[in-house]
């Protein structure tokens, strides 16, 4: 990073205060979540992917995966692990849920991803994945970008 960029996320930070830290510092540890209880804001800057019949109604829907759910949360979280920027901020193992970190290119902003997996021990599985601006009214698409990119990672690494 030259350090003109490394500049420009720290005099944001005098606006943005995430923008000035690293990876998922600047920000509260998040708290286990209830995945069905999200309440989606008016704002056009989340995208949400989740099962058929999933409430909240998701912006994407996932297909059931006919494997355990401890697979696919480590195939999910190794797909987290490998995309530029993104860093684990929590991880509830034993729920099968964690929380993500990703930082713009730019101007290092910061935008929030939940994994979560369900299902019985044996499978099949269902996935949601939320991701969301922590700033602004708009992404630009960033959000659905992103959990599009994962969910066809996942897909490559499932099928591999």
């Amino acid at each position: 990073m030259s350090s003109c960029m490394a500049l420009l996320p720290w005099l944001m930070s005098a606006i943005f205060p995430a923008c000035g830290a690293m990876g998922a510092s600047g920000l509260p540890t998040p708290p286990p979540m209830d995945m069905a209880a999200i309440v989606r804001p008016a704002s056009p800057n989340t995208t949400l992917a989740g099962p058929a019949g999933f409430l909240p109604v998701p912006d994407i829907v996932v297909p059931t995966f006919p494997l355990p759910p401890d697979r696919l949360y480590a195939a999910i979280q190794a797909v987290a692990a490998a995309q530029a920027r993104t860093y684990q901020a929590a991880d509830y193992q034993s729920m099968h849920q964690a929380h993500f970190v990703a930082r713009t290119a730019t101007l290092n902003f910061p935008d929030l991803v939940t994994v979560s997996v369900s299902g019985p021990t044996e499978g099949p599985s269902t996935l949601v994945v939320w991701s969301r601006s922590v700033y602004g009214r708009s992404d630009f698409g960033a959000n659905r970008k992103r959990v599009e990119a994962w969910l066809a990672a996942l897909n490559a690494t499932l099928t591999r």
